[in-house]
């Protein structure tokens, strides 16, 4: 049974705002993008809010840091437009998303925790060590494609097809034309190679190693993937968070 309009309280828009530090003006933004219910007029047109309004900025404000902006919006757009079904789809896809994140990083550490100390390995090629005129090695630490695939177990035509797709950036020796893989380019490879043994895609790789190559190295990946776990666990509490308001709005809005 609804509420008698009479005895229900009539707020202002600055009513809204001083719960939460907001200027008035934010108020009336949020319902002119549909995240609260429209508000009534009074006769010298100023907008009447109520209870209802309150509880739905409270779970607005609660679900943006969990959503983000935009899906917090149509969340809260779909119910007050009575389409509570696709609200509850977009809660469930922001929550989706969040359990790939918690996958990705799941791979990311298993990636680290199974790649081998990688050897020392002389710069050699298919005649012997990478060398350039009068004898000097190149680059120490550096090897060709046919060595580094005997290592890992695979064929030169997986590299070269992971070097297609990004993931790796051997150059090229300007004596031979070989491909030769420096510290950096065999991390890479390492990487790519326990990644892709766990299942995972070329397209989803991608990203990773961008992770990696920005980071410096695996040793500054590692300290950053606790900043990167506390950063999820905050997100999978902002999403409760949010489905509390959320359960909260949509109680007042059935006694409304």
């Amino acid at each position: 049974m609804g509420r008698n309009l009479q005895t229900t309280p009539r707020l202002r828009p600055v009513d809204l705002a001083r719960e939460h530090g907001l200027s008035t003006q934010a108020i009336r933004n949020y319902e002119e993008a549909g995240a609260l219910p429209a508000a009534d007029r009074t006769p010298s047109g100023y907008r009447s809010y109520t209870p209802l309004h309150v509880a739905a900025l409270r779970a607005f404000l609660a679900l943006l840091p969990g959503h983000g902006h935009r899906t917090a919006t149509a969340i809260m757009r779909a119910v007050n437009e009575g389409a509570v079904e696709e609200a509850f789809r977009l809660v469930d896809e922001s929550h989706a998303l969040l359990l790939d994140d918690r996958r990705t990083l799941r791979a990311v550490e298993n990636a680290l925790r199974d790649l081998e100390p990688a050897t020392a390995t002389t710069a050699t090629g298919p005649g012997g060590p990478l060398a350039a005129p009068g004898g000097t090695l190149l680059v120490p630490g550096a090897v060709f494609i046919g060595p580094l695939a005997e290592e890992l177990g695979i064929r030169p035509a997986t590299l070269r097809s992971w070097e297609r797709a990004g993931l790796v950036r051997p150059r090229r020796d300007p004596l031979t034309g070989y491909r030769v893989y420096d510290e950096a380019d065999v991390r890479d490879v390492r990487l790519v190679h326990q990644l892709r043994r766990g299942g995972y895609l070329l397209e989803q790789i991608a990203p990773l190693i961008t992770q990696v190559r920005a980071a410096g190295g695996l040793a500054p990946l590692e300290a950053a993937l606790g900043d990167w776990r506390d950063r999820l666990s905050t997100r999978g509490r902002s999403l409760l968070a949010g489905a509390a308001a959320l359960e909260a709005y949509l109680c007042e809005r059935e006694r409304d």
